[in-house]
């Protein structure tokens, strides 16, 4: 039985891919060495051995080199991938952020990717147009607005895509190295949304290498390292740890 309180839980989480061992040059091949039994597929655990419980409106830093698993983690808990071991159980409407952007066409404008964001994300039109104003203000894109998104600089994408993932207050937020886009400026009108909807009642789960925003974003701290948890427990003393190493 899990608490009433619990956002998140993880118990024994272990998401395996299966790889060929030899390069395969398209399906056509795969599919004739599968027949004929001359391929050999290995296991990769991108994750293993993962348990933690997260409440309510609180927020977990996730540290850990390339290739620890952090992303894979975000992917599990937004349901984009499905553990092959143990289990997740995640409550609440989640809003993913694993990379700002993505699902923007550069062939149309701002004003016309604002919608086509928010729809991705599950925003009716009519949630969008209440909300635009806004969008269009924390973004700072001005007049940009309706020019196509092909002339918009990396900073600029970044920025409207942003304001649009957290136009509408979540129940559960996952941002994966968001606040490493951007200028300071930026990334501080950022970091101060975030805090203001963890303040509020959002739960938050956030991949950085930032050890200081991790402590001054976060409650709790999971350091990741070859896909198992090396560390959990306070995001100071998981911060330190992996600042330390």
């Amino acid at each position: 039985m899990i608490a009433d309180n619990i956002a998140i839980h993880a118990d024994n989480l272990g998401i395996c891919f299966r790889m060929p061992t030899e390069p395969i040059s398209g399906t056509k091949d795969l599919f004739v060495r599968a027949v004929q039994k001359k391929i050999h597929i290995d296991e990769f655990w991108a994750l293993r051995h993962i348990s933690f419980d997260l409440d309510r409106g609180n927020s977990i830093g996730i540290m850990g080199r390339n290739g620890a698993g952090k992303s894979t983690l975000l992917k599990v808990i937004s349901r984009v991938l499905s553990p092959k071991e143990g289990r997740i159980v995640v409550r609440g409407k989640v809003f993913p952020m694993l990379e700002l952007g993505a699902g923007f066409n550069p062939d149309l404008t701002g004003h016309e990717n604002i919608y086509l964001y928010g729809n991705i994300l599950g925003l009716t039109n009519d949630q969008v147009t209440r909300f635009y104003d806004g969008i269009v203000d924390f973004s700072e894109i001005g007049s940009f607005i309706h020019a196509p998104l092909r002339s918009y600089s990396s900073g600029m994408v970044a920025r409207l895509a942003f304001a649009t993932a957290t136009a509408v207050q979540p129940d559960l937020l996952l941002a994966d190295e968001i606040l490493s886009v951007g200028d300071a400026a930026f990334q501080e009108k950022c970091l101060a949304r975030m805090k203001h909807y963890l303040a509020n009642g959002t739960t938050i789960v956030f991949v950085s290498h930032s050890a200081n925003t991790v402590k001054e974003i976060c409650n709790k701290g999971l350091w990741l390292e070859h896909g198992q948890a090396k560390l959990f427990g306070s995001a100071q003393e998981v911060a330190d740890a992996y600042a330390a190493s």
